[in-house]
């Protein structure tokens, strides 16, 4: 049966860690978060401007004449079946999977600094290149510069944030990067609404344009902001030097800061580049509870569908009768939702934990998925219209969905990866856990549209049965982490019915060899 994870952690946190929330720390974290208001425009932008008629009629002129009748007649789910205009949106997600263990070496060797520096210089430029683009390759190649940034922002800004957080507020504040990413969005959908009625259809030049302030800031901040306390002993700084820059963090002088230091020095036993940490994560049993959650949370992150609703919901509901106003409109809403359902994430992540909000947030998107499915199902079909109430009703099914993913597999998704790594891999495991998510956003956005074609109504079914799966693997095999500092997550696999047949010896007595768990003195 699944564990009972709550009294694992108290007896986990042998002691607690002083410090508390200074302004320092918010400084910082507000600063890298920007990297998550970046990530979240760029997936907000997209779907945006591929609704817009002027880019369509520009850039891909066979959807624009599918949309105004023009040639061949075609079903209410295909209108908007280009593989080209796919390539547009995953264009950024193959160059970020691309990036990724490029940006894994670079956080680890550099730290996370550097790497949001790069992000937030590429993602500039990536942004100036297609605000200008006079021709398809070139405003492809801004999505692939935007994707270099992307990649290397998602590698260091989990991990900045997880390590900069006192760990009784550590949930709160990696929830912040999705409080982020939500509100990027928000902000995309309020410019693409704003763009879309700009005479001489330039608008889209203005969406696309806009991510460059973010990342400028971005980019001129990690100039001044201060590396973390797990990256510098990571790089061999000189341990007095980390401890004034911890007691700074954590706004306190006492015997807990030395705590919070031995257990970093301690967790950085074994000095490795990103590639050996990698082939750590590969080869070694202790290594596995790890590598299975880098690599199915991210996956199951993907498959509740929620990046085709994010990349295409204006599309969406132009596909059920929508114009082209009413549909951005209506994604404003949806994002407003969102965001509020991400902030309420941040207030109840380390009050209830990580897994009541994993598992509730899977039963509503459940119901909300099939519901969607249902209605477009029974009046939709080929070449029908959906009324104005059932319209109406599938807008308020959107918003619960989003809600849903958006206070439960939106944020978690981000942090509990960013948790659960011992330093040693750390690095390495993000990089597994952004590069899945990268490949899965690839193929869900290289694809949705065509399964919309193919699958039509049944596609949201397809997603509710993942959600079913993914609700069950998360009650069964994922330990709940609330509270436990960063570099005591480790031990929980030991207490854990399934993981501990990977992490402990026959003996029972503590992890397999190489470890440095013992078991019985937790």
């Amino acid at each position: 049966m699944a564990p009972s994870a709550a009294p694992e952690i108290q007896e986990l946190i042998h002691h607690p860690y002083d410090g508390r929330v200074t302004s320092f720390v918010v400084l910082s974290c507000v600063t890298a978060c920007l990297g998550g208001i970046i990530f979240g425009y760029d997936i907000g932008v997209s779907g945006g401007v591929t609704s817009m008629d002027a880019f369509l009629e520009r850039f891909f002129p066979e959807v624009y004449r599918r949309m105004h009748g023009g040639g061949e007649r075609v079903s209410n789910y295909c209108r908007f079946d280009s593989q080209l205009l796919t390539a547009f949106t995953s264009s950024l997600y193959v160059s970020g999977l691309a990036t990724t263990f490029l940006a894994s070496h670079v956080t680890a060797r550099r730290g996370r600094r550097a790497s949001m520096l790069v992000a937030g210089a590429a993602i500039a430029a990536g942004a100036t290149v297609g605000a200008s683009a006079a021709g398809l390759a070139t405003v492809i190649l801004g999505r692939v510069l935007l994707g270099v940034g992307v990649g290397f922002g998602n590698q260091a800004v989990p991990l900045y944030l997880s390590e900069m957080a006192p760990p009784s507020r550590r949930g709160a504040f990696s929830n912040g990067f999705q409080l982020c990413v939500s509100a990027g969005a928000f902000v995309a959908q309020l410019i693409n609404f704003g763009a879309e009625k700009i005479a001489g259809g330039w608008g889209w030049r203005v969406s696309l344009a806009v991510a460059a302030v973010p990342a400028t800031f971005l980019a001129v901040g990690a100039v001044f902001l201060p590396e973390t306390p797990n990256s510098l002993v990571q790089q061999g700084e000189e341990h007095g030097k980390v401890r004034a820059l911890l007691s700074k963090i954590r706004g306190s002088d006492g015997a807990g800061v030395d705590d919070e230091l031995d257990d970093i020095v301690a967790a950085d036993r074994c000095k490795v580049t990103a590639r050996r940490g990698l082939a750590l994560m590969l080869t070694q049993r202790r290594y596995r509870p790890q590598l299975v959650m880098a690599v199915m949370i991210p996956f199951f992150q993907q498959m509740t569908g929620i990046n085709a609703i994010a990349f295409y919901a204006p599309v969406l509901l132009r596909t059920v009768g929508m114009g082209e106003s009413a549909a951005l409109l209506a994604v404003v809403i949806k994002q407003v939702v969102g965001v509020g359902a991400r902030l309420a994430s941040m207030l109840a992540v380390d009050r209830f934990g990580r897994r009541t909000l994993f598992l509730a947030g899977g039963a509503q998107m459940v119901v909300s998925q099939l519901l969607i499915g249902a209605i477009m199902a029974a009046q939709l079909g080929d070449d029908g219209e959906l009324s104005q109430a059932s319209a109406l009703l599938l807008i308020v099914l959107v918003a619960v969905y989003v809600a849903g993913f958006a206070w439960s597999w939106g944020p978690l998704g981000w942090l509990v990866p960013s948790e659960i790594f011992p330093l040693e891999v750390r690095s390495a495991g993000q990089s597994i856990a952004v590069a899945v998510n990268f490949l899965l956003t690839t193929a869900v956005a290289q694809s949705f549209l065509a399964m919309l074609c193919h699958m039509k109504a049944g596609i949201f079914f397809f997603f509710a049965a993942w959600l079913v799966a993914m609700t069950a693997f998360v009650y069964l095999l994922l330990p709940e982490t609330k509270g436990l500092p960063i570099e005591q997550v480790g031990k929980l696999w030991a207490r854990h019915w399934f993981w501990r047949r990977f992490v402990v010896t026959d003996s029972g007595d503590g992890e397999e060899q190489g470890g440095a768990i013992d078991a019985d003195k937790l």
